[in-house]
């Protein structure tokens, strides 16, 4: 089995360089090398789960700054994390149970000590990691405190005369639930990683739900998902055209009309500038997103925000579909989020073509002529009629409930601060 460090370094520098095509295969081989990362991973064998969420928080921490623009890379760490506490709270709540039920079941020891399992389970409770919530905060006790002390040395005498054999026993429970605790979170993340490979065929089921006979689609865009949605209406027997926006400068629009023609999919191309002329015979704008951020703003290619106005402006739908994985539980003003990235002038000018513009005469030291050329642009929620996931229709104001289902609010910030 290949090193953690060697799989986490070639990935790295997959992210550095940009070798990852799309949020979903970056979502996937996120996850894949996490999964990796936990299948390796020694546990100690007192708080298992606290050592599992800082070696994951610390490899989120350098594959995040690897490639701040990809907000997927974040997501899936903090999906993974969430599991991590999820499976912990399962165990324990079990392990309390099973130690209730056994006291409950000998009459001989409820008699000489009746709240020994009591006592035995809060201190078991203080020293795993709980769901955030206020009445933990207000019970939050050192594991090592006055209590839970005495609760373990009550339950030390009343089972004294076991002697070694229980000793052996709890040893060999503990190296039972570290092992549990892996491989629970393993099986999770597996279903993880199957959820973002169907995702796209989960959208596209509800295709024929919202696209219907003689519509007029508009589309901006390269999106496999957005592809996958169109062609599974056609295949239910819908007739529609659709209108590409061409995307420039990276003209990805261009490539999505030449997939949607070799489908069979009646395909006009217009440019840019002329969407605002052609929304009026338009009946529903079908887009694709980079990022869905948590107050349900999206952040998608450069020219979509123009293509909302405009919807919003003559009352027509606009449609975002995201899978799970590109749900951000972080909103656009929080300093860890990136919400643009420059590329290359190159795609606007060649090199040479306005040489002659580009002088120092100012006396400044700057040129005259400067080329900006950003890779997203942001829809705020106020302009997304319907968000269309691998669970269902959500409205943008639904994206909270989401966020609390799939992320912990220990986990919004990956950054490893550094202990005063």
């Amino acid at each position: 089995m290949p090193d953690t460090h060697a799989l986490v370094s070639d990935f790295l520098n997959k992210l550095k360089k940009r070798k990852i095509e799309g949020s979903k295969a970056t979502a996937k081989l996120t996850a894949e090398l996490l999964r990796s990362v936990i299948s390796q991973q020694r546990l100690p064998n007192t708080n298992q789960a606290g050592a599992l969420i800082h070696a994951i928080k610390a490899i989120g921490d350098q594959l995040t700054a690897a490639n701040p623009v990809e907000v997927a890379v974040g997501n899936i760490v903090r999906r993974v994390l969430h599991i991590i506490r999820e499976e912990d709270v399962s165990l324990t709540t079990a392990s309390i149970g099973g130690l209730s039920l056994q006291g409950l079941s000998d009459d001989d020891d409820d008699d000489d000590n009746p709240l020994v399992s009591a006592a035995a389970a809060a201190a078991a409770a203080r020293t795993t990691l709980r769901p955030p919530s206020l009445q933990t905060l207000l019970e939050d006790i050192p594991p090592h405190s006055a209590a839970a002390s005495a609760a373990a040395a009550a339950l030390h005498h009343s089972s004294s005369s076991a002697g070694d054999s229980e000793d052996k026993t709890k040893s060999t429970d503990k190296n039972s639930r570290s092992r549990k605790l892996k491989h629970n979170v393993i099986e999770a993340v597996n279903e993880l990683i199957q959820d973002i490979a169907t995702c796209h065929e989960l959208i596209a089921e509800q295709a024929v739900e919202h696209i219907h006979h003689n519509e007029v689609i508009l589309t901006l865009g390269s999106s496999g998902t957005v592809i996958e949605f169109l062609c599974a209406a056609k295949e239910k027997k819908r007739s529609f055209r659709v209108f590409v926006a061409e995307g420039a400068p990276r003209y990805q629009g261009h490539t999505l009309a030449k997939e949607l023609v070799a489908r069979g999919l009646q395909t006009t191309v217009i440019t840019d500038s002329a969407v605002f002329a052609m929304i009026s015979r338009v009946n529903m704008v079908i887009v694709g997103a980079h990022a869905v951020m948590a107050n349900g703003g999206v952040i998608a290619p450069v020219g979509l925000n123009m293509v909302a106005l405009a919807a919003q402006r003559h009352a027509v739908p606009f449609v975002v579909l995201a899978g799970i994985h590109k749900l951000c539980p972080l909103y656009p003003h929080n300093p860890e989020v990136l919400l643009n990235e420059l590329k290359s002038p190159s795609e606007l000018l060649d090199f040479g073509e306005m040489s002659d513009c580009m002088d120092f005469g100012t006396g400044t030291g700057s040129p005259l002529l400067h080329v900006v050329n950003p890779a997203f642009d942001y829809v705020p929620p106020k302009l997304v009629s319907l968000f269309i996931t691998d669970t269902g229709g959500h409205n943008p104001s639904y994206m909270y409930r989401l966020i609390a289902d799939y992320y912990s609010a220990d986990d919004l910030v990956l950054q490893q601060r550094p202990t005063s």
